[in-house]
């Protein structure tokens, strides 16, 4: 008996957004007295990051520091339109959205700020650091927080935008089935390494290698969070989770989450990743979707490492220890 090792590749591409129906997001951005933004949405954050993103792409677009923009999902009774967190679409539809309704209010902020400063506005610019100025005259400025408190108390005047990001639906062309269904498509590849012991069937997965190309990566370090949570997710799907082992028969099918069998901190391999940057020419600053195709990958990685060890092919998941041992039995000519 021994511990067999082998290596396996999956690539993958995955499309951002649907557009079977126009898949739209909107979004609303204003500025408060303090000189701080606030972005209103009805997109939900399920732990993916879309706050901090959001507030990236609106702090980028509008020229104030970061930590001046605070995000607001409300809810559908109160909150702007939003088709909701799927299809990895969260990104680009919400920052498409959180863009426009950003460079709105941008327009509206540098308009009164002429007007305090008596210029023209087409010769403002904002330094990122919670001023605007003249262009190539840095001394000739103002706080966005006094253009805030001018625009409310002086002029009358309400800094903000609204955005809402809508790709046409795409209709199936009857005689060819042609249809344009998503906005644009990320890609991934992992490889896996993994252990599988023969005698009792037990696979640990050792080491992970993926690239993704992700257009451009809009926060670095939430990209590389997503990667890991999805090769955890990966493995669990591919050697783990399912409700009902034996279906149709459901006698040993876990009761609640203390049966269910998922892996732990400890089953989590080796990760070792690279995101790779070509944006796309209709993404929030060149960002695609992420999110799930984190996933996906890691799947087929698994299965094919598993054969390269052992030369057992399971086509369904998960893969558990009895599977791998019957396919060895095969193998080794014991069908009984």
């Amino acid at each position: 008996m021994a511990r067999l090792r082998g290596r396996g590749v999956a690539a993958v591409n995955y499309p951002t957004g649907m557009n079977l129906g126009g898949d739209p997001s909107q979004a609303l951005v204003h500025a408060t007295t303090t000189g701080s933004f606030v972005i209103t949405l009805s997109s939900v954050d399920l732990g993916q990051g879309i706050k901090t993103v959001a507030a990236q792409i609106c702090a980028e677009a509008l020229g104030v520091p970061y930590d001046t923009v605070m995000v607001d999902t409300a809810d559908t009774d109160t909150g702007p339109h939003c088709m909701g967190t799927f299809a990895s679409r969260g990104t680009h539809r919400i920052g498409n959205a959180v863009i426009m309704a950003a460079r709105e209010a941008r327009e509206v902020m540098l308009n009164v700020a002429a007007t305090e400063l008596e210029v023209d506005a087409g010769d403002l610019v904002t330094d990122g650091k919670g001023r605007i100025h003249v262009n190539g005259a840095p001394d000739k400025g103002i706080a966005v927080l006094d253009v805030a408190l001018a625009a409310h108390f002086k002029h009358g005047k309400t800094i903000s935008g609204r955005g809402i990001f809508l790709k046409p639906k795409s209709e199936v062309v009857a005689e060819t089935g042609e249809m344009d269904p998503d906005s644009c498509q990320a890609h991934a590849c992992t490889v896996a390494e993994v252990e599988v012991d023969d005698e009792t069937g037990e696979v640990a997965v050792l080491k992970m290698t993926n690239a993704y190309e992700i257009g451009r990566a809009v926060n670095p370090a939430l990209a590389h969070q997503q990667i890991v949570g999805g090769a955890w997710m990966g493995i669990s799907h591919a050697l783990y989770e399912t409700t009902e082992p034996y279906y149709p028969d459901r006698s040993h099918g876990a009761l609640d989450f203390s049966e269910y069998l998922m892996p732990g901190p400890g089953d989590l391999a080796e990760m070792n990743s690279v995101i790779i940057e070509r944006p796309a020419s209709n993404g929030p600053y060149g960002a695609k979707g992420i999110g799930e195709m984190t996933a996906n990958s890691p799947i087929p990685a698994i299965a094919n490492a598993i054969f390269d060890a052992c030369g057992v092919r399971v086509t369904s998941m998960p893969i558990t220890p009895e599977k791998i041992l019957r396919g060895l039995d095969v193998l080794r000519g014991r069908t009984n």
